[in-house]
């Protein structure tokens, strides 16, 4: 039988040190967010791999828990304080939205599968974390009713440009996602200033595509 917590600081110490995440506060919640609860049981042991683990069930358009590194760094680049509000873009079965909620005052995770909302919505229940607000809703639409966002996390890459989710920023807040508009697919911080926005490279990194952000398939003849 897997011992989950030894699993749990094996990939903060293998995975996340590591990769330059250097926030305790982040750190903190990797080894206290139980990641197997947010997994199907039958990959449970696959929970603190190195890989994106599958959590759609075989149903509708694959979904991931992406890498623990990936979202760990994201999370530092996001500069998350204790009184922001935190919008979570495409959040599976809610791992993502549970380790924002360590971090945030308040979190907004959507989740266009119902199916997988209703699952996050319950998993977060059960462990006790009452400061997340689940809502079925397209990746690409956000959630602009709780809008103004500190920073808004992509559960996942994107290969189209996100003017809605830009406009869910408050000045001077943050959107952190891996860009697949090129190669190689890179983690981005879009930053909103005065008037504009300002984007930079923070490392190259691959996640799946959430559904809805995919390139507009072209005919070729």
């Amino acid at each position: 039988m897997t011992n989950f917590g030894t699993a749990r600081q094996k990939m903060v110490d293998g995975q996340i040190r590591p990769s330059d995440v250097t926030d305790l506060r982040i750190i903190d919640a990797m080894l206290t967010v139980p990641r197997e609860a947010f997994v199907p049981s039958q990959l449970q042991g696959l929970a603190y791999l190195d890989v994106d683990v599958e959590v759609s069930g075989g149903r509708g358009a694959k979904r991931y828990l992406i890498k623990p590194a990936v979202i760990a760094r994201m999370l530092q680049a996001a500069e998350i304080e204790p009184t922001h509000r935190v919008l979570v873009v495409g959040c599976a079965t809610g791992y993502s939205a549970a380790l924002a909620a360590n971090l945030a005052g308040q979190v907004v995770a959507t989740e266009a599968d119902v199916g997988l909302a209703e699952v996050a919505a319950a998993t977060l229940k059960g462990l006790g974390i009452t400061n997340v607000t689940v809502v079925t809703a397209a990746a690409a639409a956000g959630a602009p009713a709780h809008a103004p966002y500190d920073a808004i996390i992509l559960d996942g890459a994107t290969q189209i440009p996100l003017e809605a989710l830009y406009g869910q920023l408050a000045e001077g807040g943050r959107l952190v996602g891996v860009f697949a508009t090129g190669q190689p697919p890179r983690a981005e911080v879009v930053t909103r200033s005065p008037g504009d926005f300002g984007t930079r490279a923070i490392f190259d990194a691959y996640a799946p595509v959430l559904p809805g952000l995919e390139r507009p398939a072209t005919f070729t003849f």
